[in-house]
């Protein structure tokens, strides 16, 4: 938070308060290559539908990374790791029951966040709490649609 100099706040009128907009950085933006990978691979084993379409899988990938080379990285482990399995342009996942508990492992917190998925201004954060690291913040309905709790077309058959 940038720090307001005991100068600058007395140029204040008196009872004014400086008001600085923070926007929380993105939990995983100091999280190292091999972090970001972990992170994805744990979150598609996490996806309550059984089948996704490929776009709909990289949508959620990319609230972990959007570098092309390391998003080729985390579907390759995954199907590596039999979490996932590729056949054309839909993933099947390979871990049923495996969800994400919404009472344990979503929390929210309050302040002012921007949303992982879609850059949305937000006053309570949902942040996804998987072994490998933790996820967020989200709003409300990207972190279903993260989870795969709710979803597009392209998500079931």
């Amino acid at each position: 938070m940038p720090a307001v100099s005991a100068g600058a706040a007395s140029r204040l009128p008196p009872g004014r308060l400086k008001t600085v907009r923070v926007v929380s950085p993105g939990v995983n933006e100091s999280a190292s290559r091999e972090e970001r990978l972990e992170l994805g691979v744990e979150l598609l084993a996490h996806l309550e539908h059984e089948e996704l379409a490929l776009p709909d899988a990289i949508d959620r990938i990319e609230t972990v990374t959007t570098s092309p080379s390391l998003t080729r990285e985390i579907l390759d482990a995954a199907e590596k790791r039999g979490v996932v399995e590729r056949e054309n342009a839909r993933l099947r996942v390979r871990r049923g029951g495996t969800y994400v508990n919404y009472e344990s492992q979503v929390t929210q917190r309050e302040g002012e966040f921007e949303c992982r998925r879609c850059g949305t201004a937000i006053t309570t954060g949902h942040f996804v709490q998987l072994d490998a690291g933790e996820l967020g913040p989200f709003g409300s309905s990207c972190v279903r649609r993260v989870t795969g709790r709710e979803g597009g077309a392209g998500d079931a058959p």
